[in-house]
Order: structure tokens, then sequence, then C-alpha cells
């Protein structure tokens, strides 16, 4: 092996070394039977039945996991008219102002964008007596606002790489536009859609800095109550939960994996 040859894998030792590492330590501790996560007092899984008695865990967990299911499912609806509009209508009135504010929430800062949600509910709140109290209703409508940006774009740029003859003969044979978008456009773009709710979904799980403004009291997400107790010092039930979320990830990707290699063999 040559210098050039041990420089690059020198490189890629570390960069792989502080991606994991910090994630293998937090494996690690979760088993650790001292109260204090940064102290080695001897191993134990007492982390793990704490964690399943804390009621707060449970309930922002929940919490967080209808909300996601629920505005990706709104978002890939919304995303995926809004990037067949782009693709397919490309000469209407307004549809550089259209693009514009499809992607204006990828690149807006979090801050900006969970400042003037807030604004927003509380002038409707004033005006019309709604939302009455912020919380599950309020943070699903801020997460598909942000989420419905990132499918619009990726099944945008699906159909934009897509024969459009298939489309066209099967118009020539008769078929009503409507039904020629459920019969040919939808199964040729599933994938993108599947890709962009699995993205929503991601992205409304780990948001923190949105939900914070749009919550109300008792409506804390998963994100919002880990921030909290880590702002006192990590705690072994913390280290716990980020294990099984790991845990999950790292078995969603092994089993993507698995079938992907399927697919292809």
């Amino acid at each position: 092996m040559n210098r050039q040859s041990r420089f690059i894998v020198s490189i890629l030792a570390f960069g792989y070394a502080f991606l994991y590492v910090p994630l293998v330590l937090v494996v690690v501790y979760s088993f650790n039977d001292s109260r204090i996560a940064t102290v080695w007092g001897g191993f134990s899984v007492r982390w793990y039945g704490e964690l399943f008695r804390n009621e707060q865990i449970l309930d922002a967990a929940f919490l967080s996991v209808r909300i996601a299911l629920t505005s990706a499912t709104i978002a890939t609806v919304l995303g995926t008219m809004a990037g067949l509009a782009l693709a397919r209508f490309r000469r209407f009135k307004g549809r550089t102002l259209f693009s514009g504010m499809i992607t204006s929430p990828m690149v807006m800062p979090e801050v900006i964008t969970g400042l003037s949600l807030l604004l927003l509910f509380v002038a409707l709140q004033q005006t019309t007596g709604w939302p009455g109290q912020r919380g599950f209703g309020t943070i699903t409508i801020a997460h598909t606002t942000f989420a419905m940006a990132y499918v619009a774009v990726i099944v945008q740029s699906r159909l934009m790489s897509m024969d459009e003859s298939l489309e066209e003969a099967a118009m020539d044979l008769g078929g009503h536009p409507l039904r020629v978008v459920f019969d040919i456009t939808l199964p040729l773009i599933a994938p993108a859609m599947a890709a962009g709710w699995l993205l929503a979904f991601t992205l409304s799980l780990d948001d923190l800095v949105i939900a914070s403004f749009v919550s109300g009291p008792g409506s804390n997400t998963l994100p919002m109550y880990i921030f909290s107790k880590v702002k006192l010092g990590v705690s072994p039930d913390i280290n716990a939960l980020a294990t099984l979320i790991i845990g999950f990830v790292s078995i969603g990707v092994f089993a993507a994996w698995l079938i992907t290699r399927r697919k292809t063999s």
C-alpha cells in the first residue's frame, strides 16, 4: 500500500469513527448501572425498564409518531399534486411564484418558519377562535407545510425524467386524463412518492425548532422532551431511548438493503 492509499484509508477511517463512535458510546452507556451517564457503574438493563415506565416519554413518542404519520401522508398527497402541476403544466400564469412558494420552506430558516406559523395561529385564534389550543393539529399543519416541499421536489424530478409517451399512448387509446393519471402516472412515480413519504416522516419525527413554536402545554414531542432533559444533563434513560431509535433505524436500513439486493439478484 503506497502513501496515497494509506492517506485515503486514514481519512475514511477518521470519518467513519467521527460518525459512529459517538453512537457506539451511547449504546454502551445505555447499559450502565450508574445514575451518572458518563461514569461506568457496571452492566445493567435497568434503564430500559425505567424508560418503559416513564409515561412522559411514552406519551411524547406516541404523539410524535401520530404527527409524523399524519403529516407525511398529507404532505405526500399535496406534494404529489404540486409536483404534477410543475412537471406537466409547464406554462401557466404564476408558475414562477408557485414554484418559489413550494421550494421556499426548504431554504427558509426553521426559526423563521416556526415564528411565522406561530403568528398565523395566534391571529387565527383571535379572529376565528381556532385553534383553541396549540397541539397535535397545529404541529401537524406546520410539519406538512415544510415536508410537502421535499415531496414535491422528489416527485417533480421523477416526472421530469419519465417518458411522457406512455401517458400520451394511453390517451391516444381513449383514456381519460384522470384515468391516465391513476392508471399510468401514479404507478410509475410510486417509488418517488414512497421516498417522499419516508423523508417527510423522518423530517417530522426529527423536528424540534418548528414544533417548539407551534406546540402548547401538554403537547411535547419526543425531540422536545429529549432536548428539555439534555439541558439538565444526559440521563441513562435517554441513552436507552437513543439506543432503541438506533436499533429501529438499523433494522429498517438492513431490511431495505435486503429487499433491494433480492430484487437486483
